[in-house]
């Protein structure tokens, strides 16, 4: 890992890049709430006019990507189909249709006669976005900044870059023709850019890191600018004795297949031991039928499965059609699995017993923690959101998937008539504390 002093110094270039945004991020935090949604409708319609040329980079970037044989994790997420730019699209308008985040009043509070404080949320400034191959996440970050007044500096992987141009186009024509900066996003598409954005501290206030674990661990290793995300996506689901049989085949063959690249899919199966025989019965033909390689312990390749797990195997992100599986004795026995090999992201329990599942709910200490559902659901879209900008498995808030309330920040305001500390001391003045 590298030391954070190797981390390059920004040159001039950067630096003008960086100073335009934060002017622009300026500005933009200062504007109403119609304008902001006012500029995602234009930004959105932009995006409808230049989806041609949208879609005939993405289809140059993901041939280039495929030539120089990238995993298929990554070439899943650089590839941008219509219905997906679409839906894209649609996701910017809808960020608009969200409660303004800005300006909410938290806190009003009368302390004494003349003295009032206030608190209320303010943007967070610039955010500055590092993410691998997912073209899409410029349309979710770009709307989620602008709808929270902030300003966002883009740096997508190489693989995707003549698609992020051509997004990002269109998504500063829309602002430009709103009447808002367009400077207030921004792409950057030199490595070296990338990794000298972790030394622009006096510029962005934010660093948000999208991709492999070894992109995120090298980013909150190497910069002094606070960073929210999560470095790997090992999501458990338990099969508890109790569980419904075709749930529970249902609920695991959707938490692995329906998109296994993604960080909420499923890479380790605990399966009570006495439901064991007749769920693998099922779930092995299942699974294969789908192409999923299985590897499991002793246990479970007693019952059927070809290939055995290793210990890394329980600490392993797959991002692909491989699942392990662990046969358990007992509840404890998987909380204490989850508890040593999660990366507290999302971890899902399959049981009929309403008091099982929230024993498990209250001690797994995830993000994000399911009963008799697929784990596909921890995504800031489905949790109504609007979109995400990404996902933190961090205990501190904000955690999980994080949407706008996660892309603002507060300030106190206090109002007085003049009030000195002297007077209270001295008795002439009392505090009231009377919240209003």
């Amino acid at each position: 890992m590298a030391n954070i002093f190797e981390v390059p110094q920004p040159g001039n270039d950067l630096l003008e890049k960086a100073e335009k945004v934060r002017l622009a991020s300026i500005k933009i935090s200062q504007t109403e709430n119609q304008n902001r949604i006012k500029a995602l409708h234009f930004m959105a319609d932009y995006l409808e006019k230049n989806s041609k040329e949208i879609l005939e980079a993405n289809n140059e970037d993901y041939s280039n990507a495929e030539k120089k044989g990238i995993s298929k994790a990554l070439l899943s997420r650089l590839k941008l189909s219509k219905v997906k730019l679409n839906s894209g699209i649609e996701g910017v308008r809808k960020v608009g249709d969200l409660p303004d985040p800005v300006n909410q009043v938290q806190i009003k509070r009368e302390l004494s006669k003349g003295l009032m404080l206030e608190r209320k949320t303010v943007p967070i400034g610039v955010l500055g976005v590092i993410f691998e191959s997912r073209p899409d996440a410029v349309m979710q970050i770009s709307s989620l900044a602008v709808r929270s007044g902030n300003g966002v500096m883009l740096k997508g992987g190489n693989e995707a870059n003549l698609t992020n141009i051509s997004i990002v186009k269109a998504l500063q024509e829309g602002l430009n023709e709103s009447g808002l900066d367009k400077n207030a996003i921004c792409l950057l598409t030199s490595r070296k850019d990338s990794m000298a954005m972790l030394n622009l501290e006096k510029y962005i206030n934010l660093i948000i890191p999208r991709g492999s674990n070894e992109l995120v661990k090298f980013i909150q290793e190497n910069t002094r600018i606070p960073v929210l995300g999560h470095a790997d996506g090992i999501c458990h689901l338990f099969i508890d004795i109790e569980a419904n049989l075709e749930m529970a085949l249902s609920v695991a063959l959707d938490s692995k297949t329906q998109y296994p690249a993604a960080c909420n899919a499923i890479e380790t199966l605990l399966v009570h031991k006495d439901i064991a025989p007749a769920f693998l019965e099922k779930a092995i033909p299942l699974f294969n039928s789908n192409n999923v390689k299985l590897i499991g312990d002793k246990r479970s390749v007693n019952l059927g499965l070809k290939y055995d797990a290793s210990l890394e195997d329980w600490e392993t992100e797959y991002l692909d059609l491989i699942l392990s599986i662990k046969i358990v004795d007992d509840l404890d026995e998987a909380i204490t699995h989850i508890q040593k090999y999660s990366s507290k992201h999302t971890d899902g329990i399959i049981t009929e017993n309403s008091k099982t599942a929230h024993r498990f709910m209250n001690i797994v200490n995830s993000a994000g923690v399911f009963h008799n559902c697929s784990t596909r659901f921890a995504d800031g879209f489905r949790y109504g959101f609007g979109a995400e900008v990404g996902i933190s498995t961090q205990t501190l808030p904000p955690r999980g998937p994080v949407g706008l309330e996660g892309l603002v920040t507060y300030k106190y305001f206090l109002k007085g008539d003049g009030n000195i500390v002297d007077d209270f001391s001295s008795g002439k003045a009392i505090y009231t504390h009377k919240d209003l």
